[in-house]
């Protein structure tokens, strides 16, 4: 019986935030699938926009991997199942390569992923081989090699690869004239971006790439974890329906995959096109997104504003995470200032602002134990509703989000990664919870 597989993978960090790794990253996914090789890559920490280009750049599905929100073993189950169906694996981190708890380096040594350190080139030369060496020597982390971006000229590239030492510079990007936009949260959608294949194939072909130093990558040793108990289905005969469309597209593949391992149907709709709640659901999920990007329509979307009233008024579970929870508000503010008006569930006035309001892992307590996730938010919420609990930051174990249950609605700026405790979720879809 097979007990492992074996791949070439890679996780692709940096010194920090900045420094290009999702540029990169999905540069060399671009590459090496025009290349012929199956990529897949996955997104290291909470993220929702970097893996919807990741996955556009590598034409396949990008899960999250986190040892602390997505827990060891599925980590090492989703790794061995692409393993066995790729030629590579990419694993892009998060923040800089020691950041966080969990880190990127951690997850790096627990799985025996070496890394591609990015750095950005553009203000340095020689001091690119202390930085590097730093960041191996540090932890310690096994170092395959490193992509030096924003890389002005072939003699630039060649005071950086000297630097390195015994360390191989396994690829340059010049400074690129045009970069990937980006917006509060990250970086615009790829459905946003008119030309983005053109964009992502001219970061490949810019990719200068020394092929004898891939060939002499070792591949990854992947256990196979045994196989798991089949999910109970909790929610067998359900009918969700689940927002999605621009203003709702924040959403984990992994949590609609537990929503049909419960045994829930799927029915998917867009408040945006101002289309009702389909009336066969038996519970609504409202997940987030911008709808600040999109108050205005929603605001004129009388049909979904309706359907959700009526929803709420007959005891249907409504789960609304962050952009959910502002379109469930009485109005949404926008960044200009403008107040719109919006479904009106949870008594409140929500408002967008300049400043960060919400980052960081967190978990929230239920009677099923620890649901986990994260929050990222520039918004703030005014209600007198009283939460009916509050998450706890990871790892400090401080006051999280505010947790809101009025009536069959459940609302808060924490997104819940489902996967982390899936008869949680059944509760929260279930009209006993209601």
């Amino acid at each position: 019986m097979t007990t492992h597989v074996e791949v070439k993978a890679l996780l692709v960090a940096a010194v920090a935030s900045g420094q290009g790794k999702t540029t990169v990253t999905a540069a060399l996914a671009r590459k090496l699938a025009r290349q012929g090789k199956r990529v897949r890559v996955f997104k290291c920490g909470p993220d929702f926009i970097d893996p919807m280009l990741l996955e556009r750049a590598s034409g396949a599905p990008v899960r999250s991997l986190d040892l602390w929100m997505v827990g060891h073993e599925l980590c090492r189950s989703q790794l061995a199942q692409a393993a066995a169906e790729a030629d590579v694996i990419l694993i892009e981190g998060v923040m800089g390569l020691y950041d966080g708890t969990p880190s990127s380096a951690d997850l790096s040594r627990e799985f025996g992923v070496p890394v591609m350190a990015v750095i950005d080139a553009g203000a340095m030369a020689q001091t690119a081989g202390a930085l590097v060496h730093g960041l191996r020597d540090y932890g310690p982390v096994e170092m395959a090699g490193v992509i030096a971006n924003r890389v002005a000229s072939e003699g630039h590239a060649k005071m950086v690869a000297a630097s390195l030492r015994d360390i191989p510079l396994f690829a340059t990007l010049p400074r690129q004239a045009r970069s990937l936009p980006e917006r509060h949260l990250g970086l615009v959608l790829p459905g946003e971006v008119l030309d983005i294949d053109q964009l992502l194939d001219n970061l490949a072909d810019q990719l200068v790439f020394d092929e004898a130093a891939w060939e002499r990558l070792r591949p990854v040793r992947i256990e196979i974890p045994p196989a798991t108990t089949p999910q109970a289905p909790l929610l067998a005969g359900r009918t969700i329906a689940i927002a999605r469309d621009p203003a709702f597209m924040f959403i984990y593949p992994a949590n609609l995959d537990t929503l049909r391992q419960l045994g829930a149907t799927l029915n998917f709709f867009s408040p945006l096109a101002d289309e009702a709640i389909p009336a066969e659901a038996d519970a609504v999920y409202l997940p987030g997104g911008y709808p600040e990007l999109h108050a205005e329509a929603l605001s004129q979307a009388g049909a979904w504003q309706a359907s959700m009233r009526a929803a709420h008024a007959a005891g249907t579970p409504i789960v609304a995470e962050c952009g959910g929870m502002m379109a469930s508000a009485d109005t949404l503010a926008d960044q200009a200032g403008a107040v719109w008006a919006m479904a009106g569930l949870l008594p409140g006035a929500v408002a967008m602002q300049a400043r960060l309001a919400g980052l960081g892992s967190q978990g929230l307590p239920t009677e099923q134990g620890v649901l986990r996730g994260h929050t990222f938010h520039y918004s703030r919420l005014e209600t007198a509703v009283a939460p009916a609990a509050y998450t706890i930051k990871h790892p400090s174990a401080v006051q999280g989000e505010a947790w809101y249950r009025v009536g069959s609605l459940t609302a808060s700026y924490f997104h819940a990664y489902f996967p982390s405790n899936p008869a949680a979720v059944a509760a929260l879809f279930s009209r006993s919870a209601a």
